[in-house]
């Protein structure tokens, strides 16, 4: 009998024990659907946007056949071609990477500003917090996408400005947000007991602070995102996005010609912003259920 104790137990330390990390992770996949759907199709699509160049080989712009090919009547353009002879299943997939970099890049710009307003402001409040509440009032009373409209007009639209218009127009909210949760912890123990011992200003936002709230910080990171795809291909639709690259909102504007008669220009963009946007929209439904649980417990 000690002999198969000492069997099992050697047994237990040779072989692998799955980490209990990946169940949890597994279980609370399996609480919350929508996050699991919305982080694989969200994959999907970056793994497109990734691979474009290798699954759609050449330039998206380029004029490859007969113009308004309709989808399935040739298999080398299953999608058909726009009214130039343009592929569309190419520009879907290279419109992909130009509409992830831009909304990556504008999310990172108000990640930025916000974040770094919201706990400035909330934590040392006084005259600062009084005037970066007025900055945020600011830009709050102007229609974000009509201020990103106007500083795209003025200057030549491009990927990094039309990235850096919506950035700078988008971070008010997560200031907001940031803040109010700031000024709550600032009046915590945690953070008494870190004075008290004389920690740094900047030590108390990096580590006590700034760590608490992350947690709604990444749930408003993808509507961020979401809203930048949304922004941008509004903006390429009005005519204001980089004419040297393919983008879903480029696309779709340049379908609406002729929506009556060759739906499928404009439609199939369209739906590749949909699926994108309402990817974005469930995972970040499911990381604020997961996250607002943990926060419960």
């Amino acid at each position: 009998m000690p002999d198969t104790l000492d069997t099992h137990a050697a047994r237990s330390l040779v072989e692998p024990r799955p980490p209990r990390r990946v169940f949890r992770l597994f279980g609370r996949a399996r609480r919350w659907p929508s996050a699991a759907i919305g982080a694989i199709v969200l994959l999907a699509i970056v793994v497109i946007a990734a691979t474009a160049g290798w699954l759609r080989p050449g330039d998206p712009l380029e004029l490859v056949a007969e113009p308004f090919l309709r989808p399935g009547h040739d298999p080398a353009f299953p999608l058909g071609t726009d009214m130039l002879g343009r592929d569309i299943l190419s520009g879907i997939f290279y419109g992909a990477r130009a509409s992830l970099l831009i909304a990556a890049t504008s999310t990172a710009i108000s990640l930025l500003i916000g974040v770094t307003a919201g706990l400035v402001g909330g934590y040392f409040g006084g005259w600062v917090d009084r005037e970066i509440n007025r900055v945020t009032v600011f830009f709050q009373t102007v229609p974000p996408f009509l201020f990103a409209l106007a500083i795209v007009a003025i200057v030549q639209p491009s990927v990094v400005t039309i990235a850096m218009a919506i950035g700078i127009t988008s971070w008010p909210n997560l200031a907001r947000l940031v803040r109010a949760e700031t000024q709550k912890l600032r009046h915590g123990e945690m953070v008494q007991a870190s004075i008290a011992i004389g920690a740094s200003d900047l030590r108390i936002i990096v580590s006590e602070i700034l760590p608490n709230t992350l947690s709604p910080v990444i749930v408003s990171t993808s509507l961020l995102v979401a809203t930048a795809i949304l922004t941008e291909s509004a903006l390429a639709f009005l005519g204001l996005g980089d004419p040297n690259i393919a983008s879903w909102g480029n696309m779709v504007g340049a379908g609406r010609e002729v929506l009556r008669t060759d739906w499928y220009i404009a439609t199939l963009p369209g739906l590749a912003i949909v699926v994108t946007v309402l990817a974005l929209n469930l995972l970040s439904d499911g990381l604020a259920g997961m996250l607002g649980q943990r926060i419960e417990r």
